[in-house]
């Protein structure tokens, strides 16, 4: 997320934070590099004129040249600058209105509509408690009622029957009298899209707006389209009342020029992000956790967030008793650790949320520790025996070539697998001997393996 634009502001501000003192033609130099850096990454001519205006304006002046730190001052400046960018404070899901609440969402084909308006489902039924009802009203694109019927199955949400040959309007009438009848909270219409903004497209809009009377309607837009995104939210903005924007494929989304430029062009506040595939993958937009990313400072209260969400406290309690007890851990352990960081968005995803780890992305790289790798060890590890995870020392040369002929790898992965494994069994038994007091003393080095 963001990585071009925040591997150039952090080569920028190395630069000036090297500095004892700066100034003026030395802040003028490196704001002319942020310039570049911003257009490069698709962001708005006019978001980006201002915001370098307002950004040198402050660090000029007193604040800046006479600190003691001018090049971390002139980092927070910048930081400042982007969160009121970003749109200064998150815009949250309005959804308190009398049940039903209704939410509209549209877009153009293919931006992700269908996928967010189940993922918008999933997260009110899981956040808000709330239940949910969901209802396609595209009858343009094949298929695309049945794909949120499949959605909203694996979501565990409840959609609109099916019923071919119905217009738009009657189907959206249907819907919010089916919920409200039902005891439904929320009731999310998926318009209708296009391959592009149409007269047709947008009176049919302005027609289910004023029938389903939406508390909430929110443009989803792919973030990886740039400028076209923030377009074409400013072309349904001038025809309907938009009340957010949900920003997708935002994680393949290098440059960030979308989510830099959506809240200045249209004054329309980016309420989530669409991170992945699964119906998970959808993250409230913070716009100070997002400047903190761009910035290379790390988001580490979303990361602790997405822990709390996705791991099991039982299996956690389980695992430290272990370690306390100096056991350290089994395979069964490893797989389970496995599983929960594909969850909170694999390697790349937790590597993303910690800060300066922009300064060591190429050693990570070169780790190989990716999503695929990943699936590779879980695979590994699920075909072995109970008694082989329990007990890796049962895994000879035969037993070895069992799994790897069962998990589509090679005995080469499985020795590196169980060598990560020894390393890390290592480790959780020196934190067990160590125990708390020992582990503050001795630190990070205390757990490394004695030099042979």
């Amino acid at each position: 997320m963001f990585d071009s634009l925040s591997e150039r502001l952090s080569g920028v501000f190395d630069r000036l934070t090297r500095r004892g003192a700066l100034t003026e033609e030395e802040v003028s130099i490196a704001m002319r590099e942020v310039r570049i850096a911003l257009l490069e990454a698709d962001v708005a001519l006019s978001v980006v004129k201002e915001f370098i205006e307002k950004v040198k304006a402050r660090a000029i002046g007193s604040e800046v040249l006479k600190s003691v730190t001018p090049g971390q001052q002139v980092i927070k400046i910048v930081n400042d600058e982007l969160i009121a960018v970003l749109g200064s404070n998150s815009s949250q899901l309005n959804i308190s209105s009398a049940p039903p609440a209704v939410i509209l969402v549209v877009g153009l084909q293919g931006s992700g509509k269908t996928t967010s308006s189940a993922k918008i489902g999933k997260y009110i039924q899981q956040n808000d408690k709330k239940r949910v009802f969901l209802a396609s009203l595209d009858t343009q694109r094949p298929a695309a009622m049945e794909q949120l019927a499949t959605l909203g199955k694996q979501g565990g949400l409840d959609t609109l029957p099916i019923v071919k040959g119905r217009k738009t309007i009657d189907i959206a009438k249907d819907a919010i009298r089916s919920g409200s009848r039902q005891g439904y909270d929320v009731v999310i219409l998926d318009s209708a899209g296009r391959m592009h903004v149409d007269d047709d497209l947008m009176s049919e809009l302005e027609a289910i707006q004023k029938i389903s009377k939406p508390i909430e309607t929110l443009l989803v837009a792919d973030s990886l389209t740039g400028q076209d995104a923030v377009n074409v939210a400013q072309n349904f903005s001038d025809r309907i009342k938009l009340t957010g924007v949900v920003l997708t494929r935002i994680d393949g989304d290098g440059r960030g020029g979308a989510a830099l430029s959506m809240r200045s062009v249209t004054g329309c506040p980016i309420k989530f992000l669409g991170i992945g595939e699964d119906l998970n993958a959808l993250e409230i937009f913070h716009p100070d956790r997002i400047s903190n990313r761009i910035l290379g400072m790390g988001d580490v209260v979303s990361l602790v967030e997405k822990a709390q969400a996705t791991i099991d406290t039982k299996e956690a309690e389980k695992l430290a008793r272990k370690v306390k007890k100096g056991k350290g851990f089994d395979l069964n352990d490893m797989g389970i650790q496995l599983a929960q960081m594909r969850k909170m968005g694999g390697m790349e995803g937790l590597m993303g949320m910690l800060p300066g780890v922009n300064k060591v992305k190429k050693q990570l790289a070169q780790s190989n520790i990716d999503e695929k790798s990943i699936a590779h060890l879980q695979a590994i590890i699920s075909s072995m025996t109970p008694e082989e995870r329990e007990n890796p020392r049962l895994l000879n040369s035969s037993r070895k070539r069992r799994v790897a002929k069962g998990s589509g790898t090679s005995v080469q992965e499985i020795n590196r697998l169980l060598k990560q494994f020894k390393q890390m069994n290592h480790m959780m038994k020196r934190v067990g001997k160590l125990g708390e007091k020992g582990l503050s003393r001795q630190g990070i080095q205390g757990l490394m393996p004695p030099i042979q």
